[in-house]
């Protein structure tokens, strides 16, 4: 059966009424120092379990915004522009679901008009919200896309992001500098290739053609 919740809001299941409190979350550190064969009573590491929740907190801070909300107000006063509208190099941290190592990158945001345009922070805003949260570049891309043109229902939205993986430059097959590059386009995005290669064009991106849709 399908869900009713919107699309990104935060869970309210009740798993997730049982979320460990920040004590919990701090034994776990130190249970993760021990593990790594160190002393978390030692002085250096005494109150390192309480800097990493912090640290967590910031890192996933994403899983308490609902990025529907974030874009809930628009505006239709836009003097009938009905050119498509770019955001480039929204730079963003987020964390690998598997290993829980960073993704580090930037995502490039469009979407052609239809009434209705956004705060160019929201944008932003949008794509920090996703990234907060664990992730996989794929699925962070789809969210973003699906997002806007659920909230916006524009003419077309477009979607790239590139980002490099530490869960492959610092572990594993340690490949430093390998970029991975995911995008989705809806709409005209998709279905007129002169939009998307103008789009492309913004970002730089002309040599490689038409990007195949995540």
């Amino acid at each position: 059966m399908a869900s009713n919740k919107p699309l990104g809001a935060p869970a309210r299941t009740a798993e997730a009424s049982l979320r460990p409190d920040r004590n919990d979350a701090e034994n776990a550190v130190r249970t993760l120092i021990r593990w790594a064969g160190d002393d978390p009573a030692r002085e250096g590491l005494l109150d390192t379990p309480a800097r990493v929740v912090r640290s967590y907190e910031e890192f996933f801070a994403g899983y308490r915004e609902d990025p529907v909300q974030t874009l809930s107000r628009t505006f239709s006063e836009v003097e009938g522009y009905d050119e498509m509208i770019v955001m480039t190099d929204i730079r963003f941290e987020s964390h690998c679901e598997h290993h829980m190592v960073p993704i580090i990158g930037k995502a490039h945001v469009a979407y052609l008009p239809d009434r209705r345009v956004v705060g160019i922070s929201k944008l932003a805003r949008l794509v920090d919200i996703y990234a907060k949260r664990l992730q996989i570049q794929e699925k962070m891309t789809v969210q973003i896309a699906d997002t806007l043109n659920e909230v916006l229902q524009p003419k077309g939205v477009a979607v790239v992001i590139e980002a490099t993986h530490q869960c492959m430059t610092t572990r594993g097959v340690h490949k430093p500098g390998a970029t991975m590059l995911t995008s989705r386009m809806l709409g005209a995005f998709l279905s007129d290739s002169m939009t998307r290669r103008e789009f492309l064009a913004m970002i730089g991106r002309t040599g490689l053609g038409p990007l195949s849709n995540t």
